[in-house]
Order: structure tokens, then C-alpha cells, then sequence
């Protein structure tokens, strides 16, 4: 650590120690303190340990933004809830947060959504970036515990959009739609994504 008296050029590009210093060490985190926190890099939470995420690429964006405006304009013709976005927090268990990068709240659960954080969701989409066993395996067991109905996964490597829907407590398949296929909800009575849009979505202009 740098001292007090250490030139402020030799400290360049180095981190903020004193900083650093008013939080607490990791697996020491109080949940308050994680709630609190504020800025644009998305974070998740864990029985004390604070996990930072990659930050969203602009082809996540785009294919984000797409998904967003496709679940808003269902809710907006059925009028049957709320879609939200990251970064907002979701509980999944006590002690343990998510941040998924979208989630829609039944009107008849709108108690879920709290001040800070939601505490359920009936569908939750995560695109997939970085880790792919953190969507795949680790939310999926996550999402499936905190009872989400219905679980979208959106692969842009394989091009995929994967639909589980929660059977008992554990997540069946309704589909693995790709390219010329229409990804369909089981939950959303009507709601469909067509694949190629999607990923297409996150194609920079030529």
C-alpha cells in the first residue's frame, strides 16, 4: 500500500486504497451494505461475498434492448405486469442475489417488486457472456429454487434460445430454438421471439 507521502504521479493508474478500505473484506459483506452499493457495474451477492459480472458488451445490448421492447409490448397489450431490467438485484435465497438481465413480474405479484430489489420473478431471461456455466448451471438452480416459472437462456454463440419451464422444482425443456425458428413462451400465453431478429439485433450497421 502507498503511503500518504508517496508523490501523487507514482500513484497514477494505481487502485484507491483508502477507498477500498471503507468496505468490508470479502465473505464479510452485511446484505444493507450490497444493497447500497450504486454504479454501472453489475454485481451479485453471496452469503457475504460481492461477485462482480463482466460488463454488457454492446451486442448483449442490442439483443437486450430487442428482448425488452418484445416482452414490453406483450405486457402493454395484456396488461398482466411489469418488465424490468439490470442491474436490479433479485433475492434468490436469503444472503444471495442475482442480477438478471431481464424479469417480468406477474401483476398479481407485484408485491415482489421491493424498494431496492425483487424478491421472485415469474420469468427470467439471461443473455449469455463470459461464464457460460454461471447461466447454464449455477442460475438455472438458482432461478429453479426461488420458484421462476419459466426460465429463458439466450446463447449468442450457438445462436440459441433455450425455454425451461419449472416442473415441480427443477426445470423441464420447452424448447432450444435456433436460426428460422420462433422462440415461444409457455407462461406468456402468445408471446414469441423470432430467433433470427434477435440475434440479427446484435449485428453493428455494416
Amino acid at each position: 500500500m502507498f503511503s500518504e507521502l508517496t508523490p501523487p504521479k507514482q500513484r497514477a493508474n494505481q487502485p484507491t486504497w483508502e477507498i477500498a478500505a471503507l468496505y468490508p473484506t470479502q465473505g464479510n459483506w452485511p446484505e444493507s451494505e450490497y444493497l447500497r452499493l450504486e454504479g454501472n457495474q453489475l454485481i451479485e451477492y453471496d452469503n457475504g461475498f460481492v461477485e462482480f459480472l463482466e460488463i454488457p458488451t454492446p451486442f448483449h445490448q442490442f439483443i437486450l434492448s430487442l428482448l425488452n421492447d418484445l416482452f414490453k409490448s406483450w405486457v402493454q397489450v395484456h396488461a398482466r405486469g411489469y418488465v424490468l431490467f439490470s442491474p436490479l438485484p433479485l433475492q434468490v435465497e436469503p444472503r444471495h442475489y442475482r442480477e438478471p438481465d431481464l424479469m417480468f413480474v406477474a401483476a398479481e405479484h407485484a408485491d415482489w417488486i421491493e424498494a431496492q430489489r425483487l424478491v421472485g420473478a415469474d420469468l427470467v431471461v439471461e443473455v449469455v457472456s463470459g461464464d457460460r456455466e454461471r447461466d447454464f448451471v449455477d442460475k438455472r438452480a438458482d432461478y429453479a429454487r426461488l420458484g421462476v416459472a419459466e426460465y429463458w437462456i439466450v446463447d449468442p454463440r450457438d445462436e440459441q434460445i433455450h425455454v425451461l419451464t419449472l416442473a415441480d422444482d427443477s426445470y423441464a425443456v420447452h424448447g432450444v430454438f435456433g436460426r428460422n425458428e420462433t422462440a415461444s413462451s409457455v407462461l406468456l400465453a402468445g408471446f414469441s421471439a423470432d430467433v433470427n431478429a434477435v440475434f440479427d439485433a446484435g449485428q453493428l450497421p455494416s
